[in-house]
């Protein structure tokens, strides 16, 4: 039989963990793709479709940077937005906005 101190604690602990993946699911911190293309967000720092790491500004909705110099469009504002868990709303400039997914969907 399992006492009820070693329940309480499987149960804190299975809160825990729902309750952090939950958590990230309302961030825009993590992986995020477009055909062949991704990203990855944590915190303040960026690994750009290119590889760079780089710092931006972060939001927990929103995360802005300028593309460094050794990369395609260098200079250029991208701004980001998180539409909801799965999608992210990305604009280059004053270019169209482009629909980024979830590289791996959160659940």
């Amino acid at each position: 039989m399992v006492s009820p101190s070693w329940c309480g604690l499987l149960l804190g602990c299975v809160a825990l963990a729902v309750g952090a993946n939950s958590a990230r699911a309302d961030a825009i911190d993590g992986q995020w793709c477009s055909g062949t293309k991704h990203f990855e967000i944590d915190g303040p720092k960026i690994r750009t479709p290119s590889g760079n790491v780089i710092a931006g500004n972060y939001g927990r909705h929103g995360f802005t940077y300028v593309v460094p110099r050794n990369e395609e469009g260098a200079g250029t504002q991208i701004v980001m937005v998180l539409l909801n868990e799965e999608t992210v709303r990305l604009t280059r400039g004053t270019s169209a906005p482009e629909t980024w997914k979830r590289c791996k969907p959160v659940s």
